[in-house]
């Protein structure tokens, strides 16, 4: 088993409050195009993509800044491809050494708590990173990784899935979001038909959906002993044998003796969808996203967790349209998601 030492924050602190360096991205963030939305933040263009201002800032400081430790496995995702799950099964593979099954942390606390993300929580907070577990989670596209992580011997796990399940979580979610700022009742209004047509435009956070797809798709092309690359479909499938693979991959093994006692079906069986939504502290704790600007109910965490939901909510037309553009998008990529639009 690997010994863990996570990133050092040492010489980090003094930049990540520093006003200069504040002054410096405020300036680039506001010469960026910005588009108003039914998100729950206004979205500004830079580079190809789009991002809260909150979340720019945090990748602009990432990439000037953030140094990483070889060991560090970094977890990629867009938003709503099964980040949670990720980091679950991630963090539960790294740690099985030093908790057993009943004292695991994911009982009683977030999992993105127990793996921060880092353009938010570990930017505006270094201490989040934990020593023991090398563990960093992102939203960040592969182009716009810190240069740092790119160089290093850090391994990136990366999950995706079909575009459509995408797009009705990420409705759900923004609905459930309690925007200090915004009156609440104007997100649960959110109308569905509004939020596909900038969806489609790949008008969302950290999106286009596809374009942010296909950058770690052609890393784990280029690099498949670094980029781990995953499908949300083929994980809900096959955990097994994928949870196996994750572990290999990030350098931490089962071994003969832990498959035969059934190391890997506790692990899997912890992090299930039914486990984590049942605990207490997924059911009924508060999370904080962003300095304070939205108050988020741990449970907006755990809605379903299925593959092929968008059959309850999007027409056949909608369905269909998303994914030529998904066709239209991956073609020559040697990608494919094998989805139906039937409905």
């Amino acid at each position: 088993m690997n010994q863990n030492h996570g990133p050092t924050c040492s010489g980090q602190e003094e930049y990540w409050s520093d006003p200069k360096t504040h002054e410096k991205y405020k300036e680039i963030i506001s010469t960026t195009p910005q588009r108003k939305g039914i998100w729950v933040a206004d979205l500004h263009q830079h580079e190809g993509f789009w991002w809260s201002a909150y979340s720019l800032k945090g990748v602009l400081r990432a990439q000037d800044h953030f140094m990483p430790q070889p060991n560090n496995v970094i977890l990629s995702s867009a938003p709503k491809s099964g980040t949670t799950w990720l980091k679950a099964l991630s963090f539960a593979v790294m740690t099985r050494s030093h908790f057993d099954e009943p004292a695991s942390p994911l009982l009683t606390r977030l999992a993105h708590d127990c793996v921060p993300f880092l353009e938010s929580e570990v930017r505006s907070n270094p201490q989040n990173l934990d020593l023991d577990v090398p563990l960093l989670a992102t939203h960040i596209p592969y182009t716009f990784l810190p240069k740092s992580i790119i160089d290093s011997g850090c391994k990136i796990v990366y999950i995706c899935r079909d575009p459509k399940d995408v797009f009705v979580s990420l409705w759900h979610f923004v609905r459930k979001m309690n925007p200090k700022a915004m009156d609440a009742s104007a997100l649960e209004d959110l109308h569905l038909e509004d939020a596909f047509e900038f969806f489609c435009e790949g008008f969302s956070s950290f999106g286009p959906y596809w374009d942010h797809v296909l950058g770690y798709w052609r890393a784990s092309l280029e690099s498949p002993e670094k980029v781990l690359f995953l499908k949300y479909e083929d994980l809900k499938n096959d955990t097994i044998s994928w949870v196996k693979k994750l572990a290999q991959f990030m350098g931490y093994p089962f071994s003969s003796d832990e498959e035969q006692k059934g190391m890997v079906h506790k692990i899997v069986n912890l992090c299930s969808f039914e486990n984590l939504s049942s605990l207490e502290v997924n059911k009924s704790g508060i999370t904080q996203v962003g300095t304070n600007f939205v108050s988020l109910k741990n449970s907006s965490f755990f809605r379903k967790g299925e593959v092929g939901d968008w059959k309850n909510h999007l027409k056949l037309e909608m369905a269909m349209r998303l994914d030529q553009i998904t066709e239209q998008k991956l073609k020559g990529s040697g990608l494919t998601f094998h989805f139906s639009s039937n409905a």
